[in-house]
C-alpha cells in the first residue's frame, strides 16, 4: 500500500475518528485504525464493538491496500510533522513507513484481517433529518443522561419517530429534559430506540450547522452518515419508562426570568454550596427571586434577582448543577419556570418545543 495525503486532512480525520478507540482494551486490534486505500482515497475507521465511526478522505493513492495501525500515536506523528505532505507505505508485514520532509518514522501495524468486521444493515428504517437541528435537539437533551450503570436503559438518549414527529428525551430519574421537532419521515418508519451515551457523545462532535444526516435504524443498530464520516452504533436493548407521567400537566404559577441572569445567579450562589446537602434555596415572590445557599461549616451565600412573577410566595430547593445544565445548553434570552407549590416539580420551558422538569430536593427547615 502506498499513498501520498495532506497533513492537516489526515490529522482531522484521525482527530474524528480516534476518540472511540479505548485506552484499556483487552484486544490490541482495537486500539488501531483500520487504513483503506483505493481509488476513491482513504477511509480511516476505529471501532470499540459497541460503536464504530469511518471517515472518508481525499489521497493520491498509488498502490491500493488495507492496514491498521495504532490509533493515538499515529494521531501524535501526524500532528507533530514538518511539512504539509505525508507519504505512506506499508509493507505485507504491515509496517507503515511515513515521511514528511525531514522527519522519518516506522510504525508497526497489525493485519486488517484481524479487524472487526462493520455492522451491515440488512431491513433498516431510513430518514433524513437536518444536521443543525439534530445536532440543537442533543445539546438540550444529553446532559440529562443517567450514569447510574445499574439502570441501563437511561444510559442514553431515547428517540422516538412518529405522528410526523422526532421526539428526543433524556433522564437520570431525577430530571428529565425533552425536546420535540417536526420531522416528515416516511409512512410506516415509527420506531422507538435508546441511542447510548458514547454514541450520543460521538454524534454531538460530528454534527454541523448546515447539510443533512442520513438515518439508518434495524432492530439493534443505529448508522448516521455525515459530512463524509459514518457512526454506526449498539441500540440499548430494553423498554424505557413511561416519561409522560412525570411531567405536570397544569402548573398554577409562572416565573419570566433572563437566562444569563440566573445561570450567572445560581453559579455565584452554589460556590457556597456543600457536597452533603447540594442544594439551593430558590424563593418566588412579588417580582423577585432570591436564592440562598446555607452551609454551617462552610457559610451562606443569597442573591435577589428581578423576575416577572405576581404569584404567591413559593419556595423550594433544588440541585444547582441541575439548574444550570439547561441553562448552558440554551440560547433564548428568556427561559419560563412554571411552578405548581413548594414540593412538585418544576417545569422549565422556552418558546420552543423543549422542556425540562427538576425535581425539588428535600431541606430541612
Amino acid at each position: 500500500m502506498k499513498f501520498q495525503i495532506e497533513r492537516d486532512v489526515l490529522q482531522d480525520a484521525l482527530n474524528q475518528v480516534q476518540h472511540v478507540v479505548s485506552t484499556r482494551t483487552t484486544l490490541p486490534i482495537l486500539s488501531n485504525v483500520l487504513v483503506e486505500a483505493d481509488e476513491l482515497g482513504l477511509q480511516l475507521s476505529t471501532t470499540d464493538l459497541d460503536v464504530t465511526i469511518s471517515k472518508r478522505v481525499p489521497a493520491k493513492v498509488e498502490t491500493p491496500g488495507t492496514t491498521t495501525l495504532p490509533a493515538r500515536r499515529l494521531a501524535s506523528i501526524v500532528r507533530e510533522l514538518p511539512t504539509s505532505e505525508i507519504d505512506f507505505e506499508v509493507d505485507a508485514d504491515n509496517a507503515a513507513t511515513v515521511r514528511s520532509g525531514p522527519s522519518f518514522f516506522k510504525i508497526l501495524g497489525l493485519p486488517a484481517s484481524e479487524f472487526p468486521v462493520i455492522g451491515e444493515f440488512g431491513e433498516a428504517k431510513e430518514f433524513t433529518i437536518d444536521q443543525k437541528l439534530l445536532r440543537d435537539a442533543l445539546r438540550k437533551t444529553a446532559y440529562a443522561i443517567s450514569t447510574d450503570e445499574t439502570r441501563y436503559v437511561l444510559n442514553g438518549v431515547n428517540c422516538l419517530i412518529g405522528e410526523g414527529m422526532l421526539t428526543l428525551v433524556a433522564t437520570d430519574g431525577r430530571r428529565l429534559a425533552m425536546v420535540e421537532q417536526d420531522l416528515e419521515f416516511p409512512a410506516g418508519n415509527e420506531t422507538g430506540v435508546i441511542v447510548p451515551t458514547k454514541a450520543v457523545n460521538e454524534l454531538q462532535r460530528l454534527l454541523e450547522t448546515s447539510g443533512e444526516v442520513k438515518v439508518a435504524i434495524s432492530d439493534n443498530q443505529a448508522s448516521f452518515e455525515l459530512n463524509g464520516s459514518l457512526l454506526i452504533t449498539k441500540l440499548i436493548e430494553g423498554n424505557y419508562p413511561n416519561f409522560r407521567q412525570v411531567i405536570p400537566t397544569q402548573a398554577n404559577h409562572r416565573v419570566t426570568v433572563e437566562r444569563e441572569v440566573l445561570l450567572a445567579a445560581v453559579r455565584r450562589v452554589s460556590l457556597l454550596v456543600n457536597e452533603k446537602t447540594n442544594s439551593i434555596k430558590f424563593a418566588f415572590e412579588d417580582n423577585r427571586l432570591s436564592l440562598t445557599a446555607n452551609s454551617p461549616e462552610i457559610g451562606e451565600a443569597e442573591e435577589v434577582i428581578d423576575v416577572r412573577y405576581d404569584g404567591p410566595r413559593i419556595v423550594a430547593a433544588f440541585n444547582p448543577e441541575f439548574v444550570m445544565a439547561p441553562l448552558r445548553n440554551l440560547d433564548q434570552d428568556e427561559v419560563f419556570i412554571d411552578l405548581i407549590d413548594d414540593s412538585s416539580p418544576g417545569v422549565m420551558k422556552i418558546d420552543e418545543p423543549f422542556l425540562y422538569v427538576i425535581m425539588p430536593m428535600r431541606v430541612a427547615g
